[in-house]
């Protein structure tokens, strides 16, 4: 069964887009730009309060629901404080928490306030075991507990850390790909490009998935090779996101201006270069995936990153996936693709030419 909390709707925003999202997503994603952010004031520690009370709440509904002896799989970095009032109160449960995104390593964690790291480290250091999808992040985590020491634990907790993938249920995939639903769009997206050739992305609108240095790797590739002018299409399937961030909405504006500026300048003859399309439909990025030449994977830091396994399982086109180094999949995935640096646009322009050069059979 599933037990849904009633959570203060004030204490909700303020854990979830001021500390969640606009502080502890950025801090290990490595997205903050330090000469201007960011700014830790008394409204900053009331969200962390607020935060504090909400990773309370669910520690005591873990207390109350779970069967004795029961392990308890804790998710992400919004319920990071949760252990230590369960391990006070149910010290016969396992706990373990895994970490969806990247983990920053001391350099990324310096910029937390002492006391807020101190606590977010020790309260995971509190649990049996935690997990993280690289061994990088899992590395990174050990060398903040070394960097920063939590002082004693109960007997047996915070004594594992490991890496552990994930990915996409194939079947399930499949399914939405063999659907009449993506068979359309499919063929909406066929009488869309014609026959060129097409680069895809799909992602949701968010700062650490840089869409906007791809977008302008594919200006820079335009510029360089004049005969792929009119001859490929940029199709960008890339929803909207955390609309409640202003970071996020700031954001959104740029992707669609960069989008703009690039049709602005090459657009011609009825060819488009870039198809932004920012609808969330499931079987139209499906169809896209299926249908592309190139796939661009190019975060600035990803826990994972789904899309580029996802693209490979049901593309029909010989498609060729650029992945950054900096995808926690690129670990798995490093010696089939074009591997990219997310900040060097004349690295990515030269990954896309080649992927597009390459033979099919290759």
């Amino acid at each position: 069964p599933m037990e849904l909390l009633d959570l203060d709707e004030e204490d909700h925003r303020l854990a979830y887009d001021v500390i969640s999202n606009e502080t502890l997503w950025f801090v290990h994603h490595g997205l903050f730009d330090l000469t201007r952010e960011p700014a830790f004031d008394d409204d900053w520690w009331d969200a962390w309060a607020a935060y504090r009370r909400v990773n309370e709440r669910f520690a005591t509904a873990v207390c109350e629901h779970s069967p004795k002896d029961a392990a308890v799989l804790v998710q992400d970095y919004h319920l990071t404080l949760l252990a230590p009032q369960v391990a006070r109160e149910r010290p016969d449960l396992s706990l373990v928490h895994f970490h969806h995104t990247p983990f920053a390593g001391p350099d990324g964690l310096r910029v937390l306030p002492p006391r807020a790291r101190d606590e977010m480290l020790s309260s995971l250091a509190a649990h049996h075991a935690c997990g993280f999808h690289t061994a990088e992040w899992a590395a990174n985590f050990t060398a903040s507990l070394e960097q920063w020491p939590v002082g004693d634990l109960p007997e047996g907790k915070g004594a594992a850390v490991f890496a552990s993938t994930l990915s996409t249920d194939p079947h399930d995939l499949e399914e939405t790909a063999d659907s009449s639903a993506c068979d359309a769009q499919v063929a909406a997206l066929d009488d869309l490009v014609g026959d060129r050739r097409v680069v895809v992305r799909v992602d949701r609108m968010e700062l650490s998935k840089n869409i906007v240095r791809g977008f302008s790797a594919f200006d820079l590739l335009l510029a360089r090779r004049p005969d792929l002018r009119g001859e490929v299409v940029f199709v960008a399937r890339c929803y909207p996101s955390r609309g409640g961030v202003a970071a996020y909405a700031r954001y959104r504006d740029e992707v669609e201006r960069e989008a703009a500026r690039v049709n602005e300048r090459w657009g011609a003859g009825g060819w488009q270069p870039i198809v932004l399309e920012t609808d969330d439909d499931f079987p139209s990025s499906v169809a896209a995936l299926r249908r592309y030449d190139v796939l661009l994977v190019n975060p600035v830091r990803d826990g994972l990153n789904l899309v580029a396994k996802e693209g490979p399982l049901v593309n029909e086109r010989d498609g060729q996936l650029v992945l950054s180094t900096q995808a926690g999949a690129f670990s798995e995935l490093r010696d089939a693709v074009d591997a990219v640096s997310p900040f060097d646009l004349s690295d990515t322009a030269d990954a896309l030419a080649a992927a597009l050069d390459r033979p099919a059979a290759e």
